[in-house]
């Protein structure tokens, strides 16, 4: 299954609502998206709330979507609970969330002290346990990194979700497996990514699907996809270490400065060739995944969703 990533960062919620009503006829089977309250860049320079959004973006299409949020600090376990009942119950269970320990970016807003990795994990799965429950309608209490007390949620879905975790590295995919009912990650190294594939099934997620995000740029010539790469995506090029420790766009940009334009490459994959990109995503079909995210991190959305849609997406064997 192939999917159309709509960046909140990069496109107002309007814009983002055209896109995947354009993506939906051009014959992307999913959408994906992800939560944040601000944008990598000021060159990006947006930042929809994702939760509201969805509402009017599952109304106006009608297929599965899934999501990345981070639960925790910015949101309380059960509001994120509450979203994803609600978002279920009206577009019968088109929604997958998938949960992730989050940026320092998003999450320190709060004022409180951004935790290290560990304790980012520990307080994740905390909020797991709570949404899980929530979610089947059990009444939680519980004393913890975090705490709740008498919360039930009265809207359910007809069918309890699945929670996915979102993981960057072989470790945290190794230690998602036993919990998680599935994993989304970022393209990475082939070799990379094997291993994390198998971290991910050879510790308990065997039988639970993975989606992958592609950051890719294609525009109808060669230059404008560099330059639309370089402009857009070299902010958050970086380890997941870095990305999750920098607090403000401020201090993104600043270290973007220290990214060459040759260094893309190695993180987007850049060109101006269809058939390429079929190449390319169709590597990544072969390696089992079961969704493919195409994020086009140019500005250009439009001749992507056009361009992909016949000349990409009826050519995908995978494309089921």
């Amino acid at each position: 299954m192939i999917a159309y990533h709509a960046s909140h960062e990069q496109f107002k919620p309007s814009e983002l609502l055209d896109y995947v009503i354009l993506a939906e006829k051009a014959g992307f089977e999913a959408i994906s998206s992800s939560d944040h309250f601000h944008p990598w860049s000021e060159r990006q320079g947006q930042s929809g709330f994702a939760f509201a959004w969805l509402g009017a973006a599952m109304l106006a299409t009608s297929v599965p979507y899934s999501m990345v949020c981070a639960p925790g600090q910015r949101y309380h376990p059960a509001i994120v609970a509450q979203a994803i009942a609600t978002l279920n119950e009206m577009f019968g269970g088109r929604l997958v969330v998938a949960l992730g320990s989050g940026e320092a970016l998003n999450e320190s807003i709060t004022g409180e002290k951004w935790p290290e990795k560990s304790v980012r994990n520990a307080r994740l799965l905390e909020c797991y346990e709570i949404i899980s429950e929530l979610l089947k309608g059990v009444i939680v209490s519980r004393k913890g990194i975090i705490s709740i007390e008498n919360a039930r949620l009265y809207t359910l879905p007809e069918k309890v979700p699945n929670l996915f975790c979102a993981a960057v590295g072989s470790e945290t995919a190794k230690w998602a497996a036993s919990w998680a009912d599935g994993l989304v990650t970022t393209h990475k190294p082939k070799q990379e990514l094997k291993e994390l594939v198998q971290a991910f099934k050879s510790n308990g997620g065997e039988k639970k699907p993975i989606y992958l995000k592609v950051q890719l740029s294609y525009a109808r010539n060669k230059e404008e996809a560099i330059l639309g790469a370089y402009h857009q995506w070299r902010g958050n090029i970086f380890q997941g270490s870095v990305l999750g420790e920098l607090p403000t766009v401020a201090h993104f940009d600043a270290a973007a400065e220290l990214v060459s334009q040759s260094q893309m490459d190695e993180h987007v994959l850049i060109s101006d060739d269809l058939n390429q990109h079929r190449k390319w995503i169709e590597d990544y079909l072969g390696m089992g995944f079961d969704r493919i995210i195409l994020h086009n991190v140019n500005r250009n959305q439009r001749d992507f969703i056009e361009d992909f849609g016949n000349g990409v997406l009826p050519m995908l064997k995978g494309n089921k």
